[in-house]
């Protein structure tokens, strides 16, 4: 039937072609009006599109819209997204009971809860329908899901715990409206690209063999916006298809925050154990109450209170854990350790699809709060090496300290990137001479560790120039994003700072796009992690420039034998540099460095090269 609909559709445009162009106008929207006629989710997806444009344009939602749901008459009454109460509005409600869900195991409904945690985000709904009447069905007669619309309360003097708050009062409130045993989630930013997804991830939670040891089955993460080259190496491939994989190969993934689906009861602080298998085989899943729409928004509206974790065990025993940057990886960790296991599957077609960062900062900033995080984990008492002690396995123990270590990793790469370099504008070798047989091991080194992850990268569906970008990328991140992150964690060890959470922008304007699209850096901000980035480029170039002039004047041999490595090295972090130095001295655009960033960059490049002659 839908085939011969096609087929119809595209015989009327077929026949409109061969009128003349004036009439061809009117055919076409005659064409488009009987696609609409015959396919109405197409034609609900337009209406929703028109809307959602209308109010960008506006800047406002219609009166018309706002009536429609009480939500938006709820906001009018806040004014500080940070101090309101809890708003709560079920959209769509499917039939409840035994019905809808008969014996548990044999069918499973999914039900989706959409929180809208942000500041400032309000939703633009669809219509209402009220499904227990049974007619809330889809074109294809298929049941609706549950769809509520949240946003928990929030109040100056409750700390409301960032996105693992948000997490556990969707898990709160989800509980109430539908308790289903597996739990998906997504980032704001992402969406579903695989509708396959679902079975394939319940063929892991349901085998009859291991399914009931599995807490969770991760999905990769990835975007819908990374260009040819990965300018930003926001792609995460190499950590996606190869270290996540080894995760998964050692015992198990660690959850990385979104595109996750979860078994319920591993988030609610469960342990596995025997018995707990033995639960899950004759567990029956039983009916609820039934409930007003009215009657279960109040209800939920409780659950999702500022004070309801007061005195409770949520963010320590249940729900994501709190106080660390990373708390899906901290929550991954506490769950494998209670016994439970977990599955990492990366489909031909990608799962979930997001939004990567568009600047380079936007990318700083997102690895500065996961090291930090990760490192923080590390010092803490959920070390994988005491906390996971008898509980996982060494080897997946290992495998966390991967990224929990990306901090600490900023004190060599800091030591090569200056030292070096400082120490060639003085003559002073570091390695040794090219005429030595020492050298051998330096260039096996050298030469292997480069080609190993030139090939590593060109397998997971890279390019050489996305390798180069790549590589320039963890150079920037480790001075700068690990080194904040390394920095503010030995502070918040010693008392002298707290955590913070940086949250990344998700939203990019045109020219900013733009830019993106044509893999132009994009600068344009006064940031200390600038300041550090141009101090470390000119100090190169500076090095290298007086490096080449030793060389040239002196004329021996000698020198260049003693100084060929570290020339090399301060060239290559000149050529890595090449998009500082435009935007230091080149661009003309808002998005160049600033000016402040250049003085000061350039005065404390002079200063090093200072102290290191004299």
């Amino acid at each position: 039937m839908f085939k011969s609909l096609i087929e119809l559709s595209f015989e009327i445009t077929k026949v409109a072609c061969t009128l003349s162009p004036i009439n061809f106008k009117l055919k076409r929207l005659k064409t488009y009006l009987l696609f609409i006629y015959l396919f109405p989710s197409q034609k609900l997806y337009e209406d929703m599109r028109n809307r959602i444009e209308s109010a960008m344009k506006v800047g406002q939602i219609s009166e018309e819209i706002r009536k429609q749901h009480k939500g938006f008459g709820e906001w009018d009454l806040v004014s500080d997204p940070r101090n309101h109460q809890t708003i709560l509005q079920v959209l769509l409600t499917p039939i409840r009971g035994t019905e809808g869900c008969k014996k548990g195991r044999e069918r499973i409904i999914l039900h989706f809860l959409l929180m809208f945690d942000l500041i400032n985000l309000l939703l633009i709904s669809q219509i209402l329908i009220d499904g227990r009447d049974g007619k809330a069905m889809d074109v294809e007669g298929q049941p609706l899901p549950t769809l509520v619309y949240l946003s928990r309360e929030k109040r100056p003097k409750y700390a409301h715990n960032f996105k693992a708050g948000a997490m556990n009062a969707l898990i709160r409130v989800s509980s109430r409206i539908s308790n289903c045993e597996i739990i998906l989630n997504v980032d704001c930013d992402m969406y579903s690209n695989n509708s396959e997804s679902v079975k394939d991830a319940l063929c892991f939670l349901m085998d009859e063999e291991t399914g009931r040891e599995i807490a969770y089955v991760q999905f990769p993460q990835c975007f819908n916006n990374i260009t040819k080259n990965d300018l930003y190496a926001s792609s995460l491939n190499v950590i996606m298809e190869v270290e996540l994989a080894g995760f998964d190969s050692n015992g198990g993934p660690c959850y990385i925050g979104t595109g996750c689906f979860h078994r319920r009861e591993t988030l609610c602080g469960k342990k596995y154990d025997m018995e707990c298998e033995r639960e899950q085989t004759t567990r029956n899943n039983d009916g609820k109450i039934e409930e007003s729409a009215s009657v279960l928004e109040e209800t939920c509206k409780v659950l999702a209170s500022c004070s309801y974790e007061d005195n409770t065990q949520w963010g320590k025993e249940m729900g994501l854990k709190y106080g660390c940057p990373v708390e899906d990886v901290l929550t991954g960790l506490s769950i494998q350790c209670r016994g439970w296991k977990s599955i990492y599957f990366t489909p031909e077609r990608k799962a979930f699809l997001g939004v990567a960062p568009t600047t380079l900062l936007q990318s700083l900033i997102q690895h500065k709060r996961w090291s930090e995080g990760d490192f923080q984990i590390f010092l803490s008492s959920y070390c994988p090496f005491t906390y996971g002690h008898k509980r996982i396995p060494l080897k997946l123990q290992i495998s966390y300290c991967i990224f929990l270590l990306w901090a600490p990793n900023c004190l060599p790469t800091l030591y090569y990137v200056a030292i070096p370099s400082l120490c060639l504008l003085k003559g002073i070798s570091l390695f040794p001479k090219i005429s030595s047989l020492w050298i051998l091991p330096f260039a096996y080194v050298m030469s292997s560790s480069c080609a190993y992850s030139l090939g590593e990268f060109i397998w997971c569906g890279g390019t050489l120039l996305g390798w180069w970008n790549d590589q320039r990328m963890w150079v920037f991140k480790r001075t700068t994003s690990h080194f904040f992150g390394f920095s503010e964690t030995i502070l918040k060890q010693l008392g002298f700072s707290r955590s913070s959470f940086a949250v990344t922008s998700k939203v990019a304007d045109e020219e900013e796009s733009k830019r993106f699209e044509q893999e132009i850096m994009e600068f344009g901000a006064a940031s200390p992690m600038f300041t550090i980035l141009a101090t470390l480029a000119l100090l190169n170039l500076f090095t290298f420039v007086g490096g080449i002039k030793r060389v040239i004047i002196d004329m021996q041999a000698q020198v260049l034998d003693s100084l060929l490595l570290q020339i090399l090295l301060c060239g290559v972090l000149v050529l890595m540099n090449l998009p500082v130095y435009h935007g230091l001295f080149f661009r003309k655009d808002a998005t160049r460095m600033p000016c402040s960033v250049t003085y000061q960059s350039i005065a404390f490049a002079l200063l090093a090269c200072s102290l290191a002659l004299y």
